[in-house]
């Protein structure tokens, strides 16, 4: 089994580690990965092109169409989903109208099935524009990540194809005054000929004192679950994901751990 990439708008529901029964979102073109990052561990693979035209991208009335005809089916089948979320193929921010279809979103949410949270699955760094910042402002659960608080390894692990740093990402990180859930993904191996672990006690010291300056609601930990973009890397035993939750635990923040 390879990556793969969502090939609708709208999918699942699935069950999703974090989330529960997630309905998840694609705002990013059929079959084609649109990023500002080429993370190694990718389930959905490479990033292969750098385009972010308008014209790739589902427009909002199509948005609005295909969640509104999945919720009005799921309610008559009694179905209520724990999430909806927008992930897919790629960064979902990048979507020229984020900000209306996250409103249409919780208008259709409000109607269909109150009780569920709107989640954002994004890489953060797209926070630099203020109308992304707001949208996400406006969801239940603003899951951004950050993967280590050192630039070497964001740049081996996530590969950024745009300028940015760990520095910037922490700062737009706090600016949301802990309306914001962090997610972080650990991950050991080797790429490039280069040991890859962000587990190690300089990073995780780091890292820990990234959180403690952007004081999220909650972190979520994680490692590899699927195939990924590149070979030679491995989930980091749970033991190890539990004592990292712990240290976070111990300067009063919520952590949630995915194995």
């Amino acid at each position: 089994m390879g990556t793969f990439l969502f090939d609708g708008i709208v999918f699942g529901p699935v069950k999703s580690r974090r989330l529960g029964v997630s309905l998840g979102i694609n705002l990013l073109p059929d079959q084609k990965k649109i990023c500002t990052f080429n993370c190694i561990y990718c389930e959905c693979g490479w990033t292969i092109t750098p385009e972010t035209e308008s014209r790739f991208f589902p427009n909002r009335k199509e948005v609005y169409e295909a969640l509104s005809s999945r919720l009005s089916k799921m309610k008559m089948n009694g179905e209520i989903p724990d999430a909806i979320t927008f992930a897919g193929n790629g960064e979902p921010t990048l979507h020229p109208d984020f900000p209306g279809i996250i409103d249409d979103t919780i208008s259709l949410r409000n109607k269909s099935c109150p009780e569920a949270k709107i989640a954002v699955l994004s890489n953060a760094s797209t926070l630099n524009k203020p109308e992304v910042r707001n949208a996400l402002l406006k969801v239940d659960m603003n899951i951004l990540k950050l993967d280590s608080a050192f630039d070497n390894t964001i740049k081996i692990l996530n590969q950024p194809r745009i300028k940015i740093t760990s520095s910037e990402i922490i700062k737009n990180l706090a600016d949301f005054n802990g309306h914001v859930i962090v997610q972080t993904m650990f991950v050991r191996g080797i790429y490039n000929g280069r040991i890859i672990d962000n587990t190690m006690p300089e990073e995780i010291t780091e890292w820990l004192k990234a959180i403690a300056m952007i004081k999220p609601e909650e972190v979520m930990i994680y490692t590899i679950a699927r195939d990924t973009a590149a070979g030679g890397l491995h989930k980091v035993p749970a033991e190890d994901l539990h004592r990292i939750a712990r240290q976070v635990e111990e300067i009063g923040i919520k952590t949630r751990v995915s194995e």
